[in-house]
């Protein structure tokens, strides 16, 4: 007998065999993983009979509803859990399920195959060119009238460090279309900066004149935490047309939970990570760092982690620079995020331990003074307590030493002021301070900018030689 005549059989019991292999995985019964609700205080929930990661997102089923939540920590069997939104109608033994699209686990006769990895829960969310122009919250859910966010590709909230030696250097300078920046305090693509005010002093306009003037490819804002009618503010009235045709705005405004910040901050940090690894330029402003910092503060202590600094856990210090070293170059053939980070000081306090911890870890400050904005100087930048420290890196030798002396003649007007002002001091006293008061009209005029005046890199230098010639005059 031939070895086809052998094999045909043969053949033909292995399909049979396969299609009643598939008919019984048709009619295998589905078991869906769940746990149980026990405890529910403050913002924190309590659930049993789940083993889920710290990050993953979970879904409490109640009559009329369903609540989406996230688990935030665990002790023993138990996991920590908070929800994204307000909660109501919780009852005890609610059931909790994992937020999967598919069973977490399958019967197949004895045996308990899975289906989805534990790993695989956390939260992915749309990232891409579709989001231009577009407002977000924090979940990833479209806040404007232009329909869901279709085309785009997914992204963990997550993402893995970079390693150090593989970062560009930070060697090319931003234009941020702000003269007393540009010129004074010259950023880099890739820096990390931090601004630094208290409440009313310019900070959102500041950030607004950036954001429309800037010469990076995309725009990243992130508004976390602040008040809801300064959204649609900062949307219509300050990044205006021209900057939101190229911008993204995520926004998590005060009134939403602590996880929802939190998300916030991360969701708009993921996005800046794809288009620098599309290879563009981008300007992330992040609204801000220390409404981000509180937001971990309510967490933490609600699933009793101790206190520490002025009612602050270790945790938050712990993730303060995870989230700022997200920002900055990637590798020599990347893209770049540049990131401004407005840090607010309570009663103009630049003590304050969030704003000395995110002075440690940024890359340079830009102090905006309540003085100055008072006198109707804006921007309302102090320049004597601003700082880049990639400035030297990115301008001459020689702007560097006209700089020095444009901050030592500005310094030592300002101190002397009071008694210039009361007739005081006797002129020929102090010919740093002779030359200082000639030349302060003449400073303050290149300081002040209008909200609508756009300043370029090159401009900037140009008048920066200028004004340094008649300083040298």
């Amino acid at each position: 007998m031939s070895d086809v005549a052998m094999t045909t059989p043969l053949s033909s019991r292995w399909c049979e065999s396969l299609a009643l292999a598939r008919e019984t995985v048709k009619q295998v019964t589905v078991l869906q993983v769940s746990g149980q609700l026990v405890k529910a205080t403050g913002l924190v929930m309590e659930a049993v009979g789940l083993r889920l990661p710290v990050g993953s997102t979970c879904v409490i089923e109640l009559p009329q509803h369903r609540i989406e939540a996230e688990v935030v920590g665990f002790s023993g069997e138990r996991l920590f859990i908070m929800p994204e939104n307000e909660i109501h109608g919780l009852v005890p033994g609610a059931r909790v399920v994992p937020a999967d699209v598919q069973p977490s686990f399958m019967l197949l006769g004895k045996r308990h195959v899975p289906r989805r990895r534990l790993s695989d829960r956390v939260r992915h969310l749309p990232v891409g060119e579709c989001l231009l122009g577009r407002v977000v919250d924090g979940a990833g859910r479209p806040l404007d009238t232009l329909g869901s966010l279709d085309g785009g590709a997914l992204a963990p909230l997550q993402s893995r460090p970079i390693n150090p030696l593989e970062r560009a250097p930070i060697d090319l300078p931003l234009d941020v279309g702000v003269r007393a920046i540009n010129a004074l305090m010259t950023v880099g693509r890739g820096q990390r900066m931090g601004l630094f005010a208290g409440s009313g002093v310019g900070k959102s306009v500041l950030l607004g004149m950036m954001a429309r003037f800037t010469s990076a490819d995309v725009i990243v804002v992130g508004l976390i935490g602040e008040r809801g009618r300064e959204v649609r503010e900062f949307i219509n009235d300050i990044l205006g047309r021209e900057g939101m045709a190229r911008a993204v705005v995520v926004a998590a405004p005060a009134d939403t939970s602590p996880l929802l910040r939190l998300q916030g901050a991360a969701y708009a940090t993921t996005i800046a990570e794809y288009f620098r690894d599309q290879h563009k330029n981008v300007l992330l402003i992040m609204d801000s760092l220390t409404r981000y910092a509180m937001a971990q503060r309510e967490i933490a202590l609600a699933i009793g982690e101790p206190p520490a600094t002025k009612g602050y856990p270790p945790s938050v210090f712990a993730k303060l620079p995870k989230l700022v070293e997200r920002a900055g170059n990637g590798a020599d053939d990347g893209g770049s995020i540049t990131a401004f980070y407005t840090v607010l000081t309570e009663g103009d306090d630049q003590q304050d331990p969030i704003a000395d911890s995110a002075r440690a870890i940024l890359d340079g400050h830009i102090v905006l003074s309540r003085r100055l904005a008072e006198q109707g100087h804006y921007p309302a930048i102090d320049v004597e307590a601003s700082i880049s420290r990639a400035m030297h890196q990115l301008v001459s030798g020689e702007h560097m030493r006209r700089v020095q002396y444009f901050k030592q003649l500005y310094a030592h007007y300002q101190r002397n002021r009071d008694l210039i002002s009361v007739g005081a001091y006797v002129h020929g006293s102090d010919p740093l301070l002779d030359e200082g008061i000639q030349r302060y009209p003449a400073m303050e005029r290149f300081l002040v900018q209008g909200i609508e005046e756009r300043a370029t890199l090159e401009s900037c230098s140009h008048d920066f030689e200028q004004f340094d010639r008649g300083l040298s005059s």
